[in-house]
């Protein structure tokens, strides 16, 4: 018995020790450690390697690995196979950036549960000696960054490992260099973690392309988006009903009905409110595409979906429909989007007097140029209110606008940027814009603001809110504010926001947005009698300043 007792206890030690490491848990420690090492380690950041090659050769390496020790002999061999680390005196060196740590954290490496103490202190050593010079694969221009010597391996699946690139890649994009990680729904760690076995899983073109699409949402930024045809066919489709809509209150609303090449005549109307599409509602078919487009917050992603929900790949979609008391149900046949004719959009004013009187002026901030400035302003400065439409993307209006209207120099919102000397830090910076002006604009600053006033449009909000007479109008914006990286994964259009932006106090405006000093969204029963009911509140508004 005491024999049987001690070979137990012997196998439960050696078993201990073993300590059995799931295909999950492997390959995201691969995932850290490569990543890691592409932006810490000098010989690594300077491009002597081919680094998806190592990657490659790992991911092999790892199919005959199965515990903790063998994990940590691979790390260890690989890392003193990089060449000598040389100590850095400047790495521990302070500067005078005031940091921004949220989206700082390289505890990973001290997890006892997959890393040894000598592969720890490895990783740690190289942190704080880590590569200080031009990086390889990170270049800088201006105030942003951008990704480069990037290898492209297409956008078909050609492999697992090909996958688990790509994967790989992108989660670590955002563990160093996007600023708003701290904020997505999701941890970051669990992403990778729940992301990896959905990889493993690939094994054709569109699940590649939707797997990438689940991850990029993963970011929850309006910025971010992945631009595939594979996605825009089998997802939504290349048909089409042929009808202008907006949304309110969970439904559409068709405001024209567009005519075809084939001169059919539409069983749907101006007015007609469909709420529900194929046996779904709206909030049913938005919840059910969510989880592929990024966004900001909830209506974020309504914006950015509701585009794409009359589309089809079959000849005809069943809606049903509210019209004039009556609910209907009606199939409706969709067309390519080649055979839809729309009419040209008519040219709109730049800016105008919305009243007789002349009291009243009206700035579209889409279309007006910096240089219409200066005849705008001169236009429009006599009237004792102006309303600035942001409910579009203004033209890089922002600093010169603010110097006609501010009246003194003024702190509008702080930037955080990435480090490059410390991958995952991120510093801050104040921005100032306006100018000592005793000649500024003395009236009320109206501005109206929706779910489509985002990044710039939000910051230049931001700056007019500077204005003492400033009121915003409308709903909460898109929340996705700061300059984007654009780049490429899998050898598709992507990008997610670069800068952090925030109020001069640090409050956020990522996934937030702009809140309005008056509420007011669109009604159902307001744009079926045509109605802009943001500028009609402003309007009110305005009369009670009088």
């Amino acid at each position: 018995m005491r024999k049987h007792s001690l070979f137990l206890l012997l196998l439960l030690s050696l078993n201990f020790s073993a300590q059995m490491i799931t295909e999950t848990q492997k390959l995201e420690s691969l995932c850290r450690v490569w990543g890691f090492l592409k932006y810490y380690h000098p010989h690594v950041a300077k491009g002597n390697l081919n680094w998806d090659k190592e990657l490659f050769q790992k991911i092999n390496e790892l199919e005959n690995i199965n515990d903790k020790e063998s994990l940590n002999n691979l790390y260890s061999e690989w890392i003193e196979s990089l060449g000598e680390v040389p100590r850095c005196k400047e790495c521990s060196v302070k500067d005078q950036k005031v940091y921004f740590l949220k989206n700082f954290d390289l505890r990973w490496i001290d997890n006892s549960q997959i890393f040894s103490d000598d592969v720890s202190q490895s990783l740690r050593y190289i942190e704080n000696n880590r590569n200080l010079e031009d990086n390889h694969y990170i270049g800088k221009s201006g105030r942003k960054i951008y990704f480069r010597n990037e290898k492209s391996y297409g956008s078909k699946f050609t492999s697992k490992r090909n996958s688990l690139l790509e994967l790989f890649r992108y989660w670590n994009y955002v563990e160093y260099f996007f600023p708003y990680k701290y904020e997505t729904d999701q941890n970051w760690n669990d992403v990778l973690t729940e992301m990896i076995p959905k990889f493993l899983m690939i094994d054709n073109d569109e699940n590649f392309h939707l797997a990438l699409a689940e991850l990029v949402t993963k970011t929850d930024d309006s910025h971010a988006y992945i631009s595939s045809k594979e996605i825009q066919l089998n997802l939504y489709g290349q048909r089409k009903i042929p009808v202008e809509y907006s949304y309110a209150e969970g439904k559409l609303v068709i405001t024209k009905i567009n005519t075809t090449r084939s001169r059919h005549k539409s069983p749907l109307h101006p007015g007609d409110v469909i709420y529900d599409i194929e046996g779904k509602t709206i909030p049913q078919v938005i919840n059910s595409l969510g989880k592929y487009v990024p966004a900001s917050n909830s209506w974020g992603k309504v914006s950015k979906i509701k585009e794409k929900l009359l589309f089809s790949n079959n000849d005809s979609i069943s809606v049903k429909i509210e019209r004039e008391g009556q609910n209907l149900e009606i199939k409706t046949r969709t067309y390519l989007t080649k055979d839809i004719i729309h009419e040209k959009i008519p040219v709109l004013k730049k800016w105008k007097f919305m009243d007789n009187e002349k009291k009243i002026g009206y700035v579209n901030m889409g279309i007006t140029e910096k240089e219409d400035l200066d005849e705008m302003y001169s236009s429009l400065k006599s009237a004792k209110s102006i309303i600035f439409d942001l409910r579009n993307y203004p033209r890089q209006t922002i600093i010169p606008l603010s110097h006609l209207l501010l009246p003194n120099l003024s702190v509008y919102y702080q930037f955080t940027f990435p480090d490059t000397s410390y991958p995952g830090k991120f510093y801050s910076r104040e921005n100032v814009t306006g100018r000592k002006n005793p000649e500024y604009y003395k009236g009320n600053v109206i501005v109206l603001v929706d779910e489509n006033t985002q990044s710039q449009a939000e910051t230049t909000a931001m700056m007019l809110k500077q204005h003492p007479k400033a009121k915003i109008i409308g709903s909460n914006t898109s929340g996705a504010n700061g300059d984007v990286i654009v780049f490429k994964i899998a050898d598709l259009n992507t990008r997610f926001t670069g800068l952090g932006a925030y109020y001069p106090d640090g409050r956020e405006t990522q996934r937030i947005g702009i809140i309005p000093d008056i509420l007011i969204k669109p009604s159902i029963e307001g744009i079926k009698n045509g109605k802009d009911e943001v500028l009609e509140k402003a309007l009110e508004y305005i009369k009670t300043t009088d």
